[in-house]
């Protein structure tokens, strides 16, 4: 697109009410060239507890709302059979950020302050996976 053919379509968005456009290149530019992904396995105290469970279901799907996460997944062990396969977690919480620090903001966020503080008490362990690099 020529700088003129250009400047007639912004201003034909703007008088149509649409804000300007950014031309395709720029966008492709703008998007994230890495992403950081967060995995957490947690491990219950109390494993066959339906209800311990539950409420840390219920925990996950609060802590999903924070705003930096990109994408989340909330899953429990699939019907593999592997041996190099583990199984013995309750759920898996993946999660992916466009940055570290958009990763750090959501350590620090009083929505993950209040997931560790109200259902903390519910795991044994967690095992976590940190790991950045190129968006695909």
């Amino acid at each position: 697109m020529n700088e003129q053919s250009r400047r007639t379509f912004v201003k034909s968005s703007v008088a149509a009410g649409l804000s300007a456009a950014i031309p395709a290149t720029s966008m492709a530019e703008m998007a994230p060239k890495e992403l950081f992904v967060h995995h957490v396995l947690f491990y219950l105290k109390k494993p066959d507890s339906a209800a311990d469970k539950a409420k840390l279901l219920e925990g996950l799907n609060k802590l999903a709302k924070c705003p930096t996460i990109k994408l989340v997944h909330i899953g429990t062990p699939a019907g593999t059979t592997r041996d190099v396969i583990e199984r013995k977690y309750a759920y898996s919480w993946l999660c992916f950020f466009d940055s570290p620090a958009d990763e750090e903001s959501y350590q620090k966020h009083p929505i993950h302050d209040d997931f560790r503080k109200n259902y903390s008490s519910l795991w044994e362990k967690v095992v976590i996976y940190d790991s950045i690099g190129p968006k695909r």
